[in-house]
């Protein structure tokens, strides 16, 4: 079950993918072992990519010199989030920032999450990627342009919003905001279960030193007063 009540007003929506090792198409393999003690006492080896399912992508992903997922403060992973759904716009279109504009302008504040989507939907990252059935909306620098003006702290993708259209437009986007510490969270599930478009957002990495991303448990509560409005 990916949402459920907390009480008081609360709700929690679980927006991480479920990862099987047996079936993830990237690196994930698991090690199991009994440490050989008096008692059972089992260990996991975890061989993984950083950019395993659910995953939050940091400045170091795009640059030696760019600040890595140890480096960045905890508040960079949680706070306000705004979902943006994108329904103005034609399939395979490029959001500019007058399409910002018109479906966000308005409510987007210093240091938000700004999650994009669209009702373009595929599975990111499968062989449907740049095929005629990806009707998905599109980035580029422009984009990233309009979000870093806004001084947002993070950029979320849903379904609805690719990020693997072309080396140009990704490498641009990614460059212009991770330039100022804005992170990525890619692969994100379950926003349709979302009941509200402004919410409490938690993503926090393991702080690693020298890790570019890392797989994460995202999820929204709705309910928070100081975050739903």
């Amino acid at each position: 079950m990916s949402a459920c009540d907390l009480g008081n007003g609360l709700r929690v929506i679980d927006l991480t993918k479920q990862l099987d090792p047996g079936t993830e198409s990237r690196r994930c393999h698991l090690f199991r072992f009994n440490t050989g003690g008096p008692i059972p006492d089992f260990h996991t080896i975890m061989d993984l990519t950083s950019h395993l399912g659910t995953h939050v992508e940091c400045p170091y992903h795009h640059n030696d010199n760019w600040t890595d997922v140890q480096g960045l403060p905890i508040s960079t992973f949680m706070g306000r989030a705004i979902y943006v759904d994108i329904t103005h716009m034609e399939p395979n279109g490029k959001i500019m920032a007058e399409d910002l504009e018109r479906a966000c302008g308005d409510r987007i504040r210093e240091n938000d999450i700004v999650i994009l989507d669209s009702p373009y939907k595929i599975p990111p990252f499968t062989p449907l990627t740049n095929t005629p059935e990806d009707k998905r909306l599109v980035i580029g620098r422009e984009t990233a342009l309009w979000l870093k003006e806004k001084k947002v702290k993070c950029v979320g993708f849903g379904d609805g919003v690719s990020i693997e259209s072309n080396n140009t437009d990704v490498s641009a986007f990614h460059d212009v905001l991770m330039e100022v510490n804005v992170v990525f969270l890619e692969v994100l599930q379950n926003l349709e279960e979302l009941s509200t478009d402004t919410f409490f957002m938690s993503y926090a990495p393991i702080p690693i030193k020298g890790l570019d991303s890392c797989p994460i448990r995202a999820y929204a509560i709705e309910g928070l007063a100081e975050f739903s409005k």
